[in-house]
This record gives structure tokens, sequence and C-alpha cells, in this order.
């Protein structure tokens, strides 16, 4: 097994993992919200279903597919680099449109969002150049 597949895996369980704790995160505590506004969490609770099929189990199942050199590990691992990429691009533009990046400087949740922004864009990015080449 290649090295870049393996640490791709771990990638992908790391983001399962946080995207877990999140929303485990978001619903207990609240600690994960940058600011209380209802229209802020409504917005925010849009994303759990997907978040936690696209991103979550897609991720763990494509995981274990691609350490057990199974054929599904690139699909499912390439079904949640794009729900990664989708979920990206929402929320980047979310937080331009609404000026949410600004409070990177006060929030460490502005600056854990950017960190999620910024590792789901670039690691769905990642597994599809890494991964598309395979299955064609």
């Amino acid at each position: 097994m290649e090295l870049m597949t393996i640490i791709l895996a771990v990638l992908l369980i790391i983001t399962a993992l946080v995207t877990i704790y999140y929303w485990a995160d978001f619903f207990i505590t609240g600690g994960v919200s940058v600011i209380e506004d209802e229209w802020y969490i409504k917005f925010e609770k849009a994303f759990v279903v997907a978040d936690l099929w696209g991103v979550s189990a897609c991720s763990l199942i494509g995981a274990i597919g691609l350490l057990t050199e199974q054929p599904y590990g690139e699909f499912f691992s390439l079904l949640a680099a794009a729900s990664m990429i989708f979920l990206a691009l929402m929320d980047i533009t979310f937080n331009i449109q609404n000026g949410l990046y600004p409070l990177i400087a006060l929030s460490n949740q502005m600056v854990f969002e950017l960190v999620i922004n910024l590792w789901t864009l670039v690691l769905g990015i990642t597994l599809i150049a890494h991964l598309w080449p395979i299955l064609t």
C-alpha cells in the first residue's frame, strides 16, 4: 500500500472524528459556536445531516476501504472529498457574506472555523487529485 494512501486514510479518520466532536460540542455545550445569534445557529443546524453523512460516514467508510485495500475505499473517499469541498465552500461563502472572518482576531471559535474551512477544502482537493487517477 502506498504511503500517501495511508496518510490520506488517517486524515479521513481525523476529519470524521473532529466533525463528530464539533457537532457533539455544538449541541452539548455550544462552545464551537462563533456567535449566539439565532440566524447563525439556524444556519449551522442546517449542516448536521450533511456533515455526518458526507464528511463523517463517507470519510470513515472510505478510510477503512483504503486501509483494507477494498474497492469501495476510493469511491467513498471521493464522496467524502466532494462533500468536504461543497461544505467548505458553503461555509466560506457564508462567513464572507456575513463578515465573520474578521472575528478571527477575537474568537478562538472563528479560528477553529477557519481551520475547518481550510482543512476540508485542501483535503478534499488532495483526495481527488490522488484518487482520481487510480480510478481512471
